[in-house]
């Protein structure tokens, strides 16, 4: 094709950034060096010797590092069709995210979920599982995933990975130029535009927006999003660089969709009735609204040629609203359904902080000697405004009137309970060659972590405070030019409770910080002359100290929970054909509770809820001419369970997805794409109760633009 193709190697827990075929004038000691510049590349050509950000400050590339890293760059997500970092996040090696409806972002990696799994934007955490809710993906240039602990980087939490969204930024290049139209099932449509351009020889500005509609396939259920990025670059001298950038966005989604209710009897594998596939048993004027706002000012300043420092300023704002009935449940007989759970409330959270980052690229003992060090401070605020819940009706599944919220409740929002999490942190790494073939890579990092909370206004202020410890230790040893293996030991440290900013203080109180801790070895190599890449990562992690439920007392918690998890990840791409590039990965997970109590209860053994144990992505991408690229791809994710008692099971599922692709010229491609092709009735996520039915076959039409 005329245009320039990209491909994904999905490695499991190394993850690798496919070429990017672009001309830059990039001065590599101001910029990251994550995009490689070059002429056209074929989809197969794949580098492990591209540097990443994702698990380092030293710019390592991966083959240089002792840990699991996968990055799904902008070329891949444009490639498999990522609509939002959802799509763009589940063509990763082992991770499994689902979108709750008018959530947030609930993950599951190495065998952990939720607030056990850090996730970033541009690398600062917000410590919220809400604010990580996927949208579009125009915006953003990359997603990264490390796997296993990594507070050593990104601060307490993250036993079981993080994931690190990165947006388009301005660059130095005279002018870039791109649109997409695309229209599709569902009356699902996307109008998106972006621009780079020079101002001058010093000055580059980028300007990204996109606006999302859809009427949604579960009935009463449109959604509309409008998302915006501009950036602004300045080279103030030859040393001195500055990047302003701003983010928006904004999400409205019409009477949000909470679940299809499972059947009775709800034991074994769970079950929807697919006639209702499509109803929507919330209230009229549900409603689901989110504002998001985000500043950072990036200063860069190269001392020498082997000294650089950074300083990155950054402030986060965010406001969502749900008025929502969420909870539906047949009668015995499946005749009758209750609804309840009325949900009236607004989110505030804002975020400000400061990091200062110094690196230095030297020699120590007579090798290489690669250091990172600096310094965060921010403060997280978060206040929620709730209304009383409690109200409940009984309505017929199949005929029924939704009704208003004002049926149930007619109170109003009021102030409640209100948390701000104060954290000071200080951290250092540091890559030393001990001979021409190992080296070895540490890291260490202390938080210190003051938090506040007030019930309700007039309530006493109560206050808790907590200082954590995390770090790695790994090698990595070069056999040859194609293949290094590696070890890594790393270590997490977690608040009680998980999430401080929605915790309350009967969950955190009077408790210590959790721990984690990861084994971790692997391979990365070259095979075939070079056609074939691939990883190996196998890990042992265990989490300790976290809080559960007293078996002699369910409304008081004790510190004692334990939990294990062993994997093996998998993934490789290889150039069949000259035309012709196959990629897959598999990741196997064993995740299981050592000791952990519910309702007086141990679970002992049994398997947390949401991990499946297996998960597996294949793409094959073939182009029989230069202007059209065929590609096909499948998904497969393991049965899970829907309760700790692992008595109840959501199914499991395949999905196979295809496109085809014709290159009009070069300015303009034209891209066909169907989705869940086979029509799979599946649940992406669920609870006992209640089954979130995913997406039913689609097929949508995109008109891509570049000049």
């Amino acid at each position: 094709m005329t245009r320039s193709i990209y491909f994904w190697l999905p490695i499991f827990a190394t993850g690798m950034t496919g070429l990017q075929a672009q001309e830059s004038t990039v001065e590599s000691e101001i910029l990251a060096p994550l995009l490689v510049t070059g002429s056209e590349v074929k989809a197969n050509v794949i580098s492990l010797d591209t540097p990443t950000e994702a698990a380092s400050r030293l710019g390592l590339t991966h083959r240089e590092n002792p840990v699991s890293v996968s990055v799904a760059d902008r070329a891949l997500m444009e490639q498999i069709g990522a609509r939002d970092l959802q799509d763009a996040v589940n063509i990763l090696p082992g991770v499994n995210l689902a979108s709750l409806p008018g959530s947030g972002a609930f993950v599951s990696y190495r065998g952990f979920t939720s607030s056990q799994v850090n996730q970033l934007f541009n690398g600062i955490p917000l410590a919220y599982v809400i604010s990580a809710r996927p949208v579009n993906a125009w915006i953003y240039e990359r997603v990264e995933a490390v796997g296993g602990p990594s507070s050593f980087l990104y601060g307490a939490s993250s036993v079981g990975g993080s994931l690190n969204y990165v947006t388009k930024t301005a660059e130095r290049v005279e002018q870039d130029i791109t649109g997409r139209l695309s229209y599709g099932r569902f009356d699902t449509t996307e109008s998106a535009f972006g621009i780079n351009r020079e101002l001058n020889e010093t000055n580059w500005v980028r300007f990204d927006y996109s606006h999302n509609t859809s009427k949604g396939y579960i009935d009463d259920n449109e959604k509309s999003a409008n998302t915006m990025a501009f950036s602004w670059l300045s080279d103030i001298s030859n040393r001195l660089s500055h990047t302003l950038a701003f983010e928006y966005q904004e999400e409205t989604v019409d009477s949000p969709y909470w679940g299809t209710p499972t059947l009775n009897p709800q034991v074994g594998t769970l079950s929807i009735d697919k006639s209702i596939r499509h109803n929507n048993y919330n209230v009229e004027d549900g409603l689901y609204e989110q504002r998001v706002r985000w500043l950072r000012s990036v200063t860069d300043y190269q001392w020498s040629d082997k000294t650089a420092l950074r300083n990155t300023f950054y402030h986060y704002r965010a406001e969502r609203d749900y008025r929502n009935l969420e909870s539906y449940r047949y009668d015995a007989n499946n005749t009758q359904l209750t609804r309840s759970g009325l949900y009236l409330q607004r989110h505030e959270q804002e975020l400000t902080g400061n990091r200062f980052e110094l690196t230095h690229h030297g020699e120590l003992f007579d090798r290489r000697s690669d250091w990172a060090l600096g310094f965060d401070y921010n403060v997280n605020h978060h206040t929620g405004f709730p209304t009383p819940n409690g109200a409940t009706d009984v309505v017929d599944p199949y005929q029924f009137e939704a009704g208003y919220i004002a049926d149930f409740s007619t109170d109003a929002l009021r102030e409640g309970r209100s948390n701000r999490v104060k954290m000071i942190s200080m951290f250092v790494e540091n890559r030393q060659g001990l001979t021409d073939r190992l080296s070895l890579i540490s890291a260490l990092r202390y938080d210190h972590i003051d938090f506040s909370l007030l019930p309700s206004p007039g309530d006493e202020k109560k206050t808790s405070q907590w200082n954590t410890l995390s770090g790695r230790l790994g090698l990595v040893f070069d056999i040859n030019a194609d293949t290094s293996i590696y070890a890594q030991y790393s270590t997490s440290a977690e608040p009680p409770g998980g999430t401080l900013t929605t915790s309350s203080n009967q969950a955190i109180d009077d408790f210590d910080i959790s721990d984690g801790r990861q084994y971790e070895i692997g391979t990365k190599f070259s095979y075939w002359d070079g056609r074939g890449q691939a990883t190996v990562a196998a890990y042992h992690i265990v989490r300790e100290d976290f809080l559960t439920r007293d078996p002699n007392n369910s409304s008081q918690f004790i510190q004692v929970g334990q939990q294990t998890s062993n994997g093996l990840e998998l993934a490789s791409s290889l150039q069949l054909t000259p035309n012709l590039t196959a990629s897959a990965n598999v990741a196997f997970v064993d995740a299981r509770y050592d000791e952990y109590f519910e309702g007086g209860v141990s679970y002992k053994d049994k398997t947390p809820r949401s991990v499946p144990k297996r998960v597996a992505n294949l793409w094959l991408v073939y182009e029989p001419t230069p202007v059209w690229e065929l590609g096909v791809g499948t998904r497969y994710v393991d049965s899970v369970y829907a309760n700790s008692a692992n008595t109840q099971k959501l199914p499991s599922y395949t999905l196979f997805d295809a496109f085809a692709a014709y290159s009009v010229n070069a300015h303009l491609d034209v891209t066909v794409r169907g989705r869940n092709l086979s029509d799979k009735v599946y649940a992406y996520t669920g609870s006992r109760t209640q089954y979130y039915v995913a997406e039913p076959r689609s097929v949508e039409l995109s008109l891509d633009l570049k000049y």
